[in-house]
């Protein structure tokens, strides 16, 4: 490993660092613009220049590779000089306008021209206007401020792989923009706005909302998918106001999807704040917890707990699901389910449920097929280390699915199912290429599970996985993408019927013959609410989505950004939200609501407190333990022998910007809706 002297401290760095990270692994700050870790290397900005002994001239550190026995100076008054003025012919053609530019208080091209700028300027000819670009609905343009850094560029094309955005012109000249006016489509367009390092590209939804110092700043965890991304909640009294990513390179790196990032809006709109039950009018009256649950009370006093059923809901923390299953079996229900799409998979062992490879250990494959799955719009991160393996080491990728642009090339083969028959037998011309591959991975997607065939088509997978060396010994190359953020944690906790229970649709058939009487449903707002009427509904969540509309009782809950909540993400790695904001009026964390509920009829549970129940969960599964930590399942045979139906795959979500209770009520996704996807339809 080569070593040199930066400013007389002497380093060893790996062979290919560039001078520029290896003064930040020193501990030494070099200002830069264009430079961004995660992307190319530009060198446009002329930011970070240093004096290298023996050059004639500064030298652009974030391009110079670390030589050995290089002496650079970082510092110097040759170094001082270059940077006060490349930062003056950088605000030749910016325009004061910081007093009202949204980036304000956190702008790069602000603190550095207060650290290593001049204290005066020698231009005062007229500064030079750039019309502003429309982006569509989630940013936010003010293209005098921009200064050609190149970062959105940078990232559409390679990390995204949409290259919507480029630069137009030269010299003075030159301007960033989509060249014909359209809309940008990425499901991570949000992210240009985190990484522009001046106000040039702004939050749409934000802009003019407040600044970043009168923000309290939460972390949390996502849980609008099951990637678990970590975020940072920032709120100014009860509300939320934006949400950015927090860095975290064994999930999200430093990026979060855009319904992530902008869907928050949707927890101001039709929240749930008390109690209601219907009255003998069939309307949904306001009326106090004590009431409710004394009606709940006296309707379950008749009920036996067979015709008793329990469904869980895609937001719902692990507290709330343990708390529900303790008290479906005090009341003797053995009917309870997680899985509102009414698919079997998930009873099997923890490996035939799980994303195995790991996020992180996508960029190690060197072949992966996607089975059933769109993670374009499945999971926006894990489909960005697709691409990012795709990039750096030319992964081949081939799909069975219908035809979609994921942002790399893939290898159409249909969206047959029985095209996985083909390649078991060893039938199909892809079976080469998979028995070629060193660390084969396989990715099988929802819209192959929520078939009625799902569990045969898991088996059929299982043992593709088995053939062609996709489980190793230091290798698991299996992986079921989930979608939703409650599923892993349902499933590790057994939210499912035992062999005697009903599953979500025979819970709906039944509840429309009447043979099940009772339903509560947690959150479960994914479902065929129309079986239900004939049954008596308790719903607990915290928008009034489509379980409240057929409720008899309703308990208003906490949201995601109102808790302290336990959830598990789709590669099995358990994590945590924070509470944020309080709960609007008198909605109640959802765990304590059971308990509270479970008391009143006289079924007390043996938790009240935040640490017994979180003992609880240790106590139902061990992993519950491991906070932010991924444990190795074993490998074992799942699924069931069957006959798979010739019905070609379709992709589990059909409309990204609104797949749950929240983003249904955001008034920025339903703008995403009419102005993104109805611009893709008009392409298409």
């Amino acid at each position: 490993m080569p070593k040199l002297v930066i400013d007389d401290k002497e380093i060893e760095v790996p062979e290919g660092m560039t001078v520029l990270q290896a003064a930040a692994g020193a501990g030494i700050e070099i200002p830069v613009f264009c430079y961004h870790p995660k992307l190319s290397i530009a060198g446009n900005c002329r930011m970070c220049l240093v004096e290298v002994k023996n050059t004639p001239k500064p030298v652009a550190s974030c391009a110079m590779p670390a030589c050995e026995g290089m002496v650079v100076h970082t510092n110097s008054a040759m170094v001082e000089k270059a940077r006060k003025g490349v930062l003056e012919f950088l605000l030749i053609n910016h325009p004061l306008d910081c007093p009202i530019c949204d980036q304000g208080g956190e702008c790069d091209l602000q603190d550095i021209t207060m650290a290593y700028g001049r204290t005066s300027s020698r231009f005062d000819l007229n500064k030079r206007a750039v019309p502003d670009k429309e982006f569509g609905p989630l940013i936010e343009t003010a293209m005098n401020r921009c200064i050609q850094c190149t970062r959105c560029v940078r990232f559409s094309s390679e990390i995204v792989g949409i290259p919507e955005l480029g630069a137009m012109g030269r010299g003075e000249d030159m301007e960033i923009g989509t060249y014909v006016q359209k809309t940008i489509t990425s499901e991570l367009s949000g992210n240009m706005i985190d990484i522009c390092p001046v106000g040039a590209l702004t939050s749409k939804p934000y802009s003019f909302k407040g600044r970043s110092w009168e923000l309290s700043h939460t972390p949390s965890i996502d849980v609008f998918d099951a990637v678990g991304s970590a975020i940072r909640v920032d709120t100014r009294g009860r509300e939320v106001m934006r949400i950015l990513p927090r860095q975290n390179d064994e999930v999200n790196e430093t990026w979060i999807s855009d319904k992530t990032r902008f869907a928050y809006d949707g927890l101001k709109y039709q929240r749930l704040d008390q109690p209601y039950a219907r009255g003998e009018d069939g309307l949904l009256h306001p009326v106090g917890w004590n009431e409710a649950f004394s009606l709940i009370a006296d309707r379950l006093q008749h009920v036996s707990g067979n015709h008793i059923a329990a469904l869980a809901g895609d937001m719902v923390d692990a507290e709330s699901m343990v708390a529900l299953k303790d008290l479906m079996i005090s009341l003797g229900s053995p009917h309870i389910d997680c899985r509102q799409e009414g698919s079997s998979v998930g009873v099997g062992p923890r490996c035939s449920y799980l994303f195995n490879t790991t996020i992180a250990g996508i960029e190690q494959a060197d072949f992966c097929l996607l089975i059933g799955t769109n993670p374009r719009w499945e999971a926006p991160l894990i489909n960005a280390r697709i691409r990012k393996n795709y990039l750096f080491n030319n992964l081949s990728v081939a799909s069975i699915a219908p035809i979609y642009p994921l942002g790399y090339p893939v290898k159409d083969l249909g969206d047959d199912p029985q095209i996985l028959e083909k390649i078991l037998k060893g039938k199909h011309p892809l079976c080469s290429a998979l028995k070629a591959a060193e660390k084969p991975m396989l990715i099988l997607g929802q819209g192959a599970l929520r078939r009625a065939d799902g569990d045969v088509i898991l088996r059929l997978t299982q043992e593709i996985a088995d053939k062609y060396g996709f489980v190793q010994k230091a290798w698991n190359g299996f992986n079921v993408l989930q979608t939703v953020a409650s599923r892993v944690a349902g499933l590790d906790l057994g939210f499912v019927p035992d062999p005697k229970g009903y599953g979500t649709q025979k819970i709906l058939e039944a509840a429309k013959k009447k043979k099940i009487e009772v339903v509560y449903l947690l959150a479960a707002d994914e479902i065929d609410v129309k079986p239900l009427e004939s049954a008596f509904v308790i719903y607990q969540g915290h928008h009034g989505d489509r379980g409240a509309t057929v409720a008899d009782v309703i308990l208003p809950g906490c949201a995601y950004t109102e808790k302290e909540g336990t959830y598990v993400n789709t590669e099995g790695r358990v994590q945590k939200t924070l509470k944020a904001t309080p709960p609007p009026g008198e909605a109640k964390e959802d765990w304590k609501i059971i308990k509270a509920l479970s008391d009143k009829l006289g079924l007390s549970l043996p938790y009240a407190t935040p640490k017994e129940i979180q003992a609880r969960l240790v106590e139902v599964n061990p992993l519950f333990d491991e906070v932010d930590r991924i444990q190795p399942s074993s490998w074992k045979p799942f699924g069931r022998e069957g006959d798979v139906n010739p019905t070609p795959f379709e992709f589990a979500i059909k409309n990204f910007y609104m797949t749950d209770s929240i983003s249904r009520h955001s008034r920025t996704m339903a703008k995403c809706v009419q102005q993104i996807l109805g611009q893709e339809k008009v392409h298409a």
